[in-house]
């Protein structure tokens, strides 16, 4: 892979006896010294910059199996409110319900299976233990899935801060360079 920059002596161009030097930046010759410096300084900012569109793809993901465990949680507790409140057994069921089998589903997308009694016309029934089990693991994948959101917003907020510093810096440098053109020019003129 060719180098970034590559410097080149301008043959029999000096200042003061300074050799001058022409610059190729990303293949491109014919570069001053302030393109060379920015597209140094920018190419690190521009690949977090790439990166971070990939976390943040990432966030959203575990942000929408959040949203559906939810809707999973939600479904099977809706359920659980149908179970009997006197006489308990754990082979009682629940009514037949289509939010059920819709939750069946949609956990299923994620690797989560909860059991169920019958079905029917797109309606599903569990019984007591089914629910309580399928409550507790689903709210084990909820709590798992968002310790990691959690740990993933952290990297995405740090990717963001060097983005951030990177472009900063950049753009410091080149101000730096410019400055330093702009005083030899004036300190040569006058």
């Amino acid at each position: 892979m060719a180098n970034l920059i590559e410097a080149t002596r301008i043959e029999g161009a000096s200042v003061y006896g300074v050799a001058q030097m022409g610059y190729a930046v990303d293949g491109v010759s014919g570069r001053d010294y302030a393109a060379a410096l920015s597209a140094a300084a920018f190419k690190e900012a521009v690949a977090i910059e790439k990166a971070l569109a990939g976390y943040a793809e990432v966030v959203r993901q575990r942000e929408r199996k959040l949203e559906d465990l939810g809707s999973v949680m939600a479904a099977l507790n809706s359920a659980a409110s149908t179970l009997k409140v006197t006489e308990i057994e754990s082979s009682d069921k629940t009514e037949s319900m289509s939010i059920i089998y819709d939750a069946h589903g949609l956990a299923g997308k994620y690797g989560i299976s909860i059991g169920w009694v019958s079905i029917s016309d797109d309606k599903m029934q569990m019984n007591r233990e089914q629910v309580y089990k399928a409550q507790n693991e689903v709210q084990y994948a909820i709590d798992k899935e968002d310790n990691d959101l959690k740990q993933d917003m952290v990297s995405l907020n740090s990717f963001i801060s060097k983005r951030d510093n990177a472009f900063s810096t950049a753009a410091k440098l080149v101000n730096k360079a410019n400055g330093a053109a702009r005083s030899t020019i004036s300190n040569i003129g006058g």
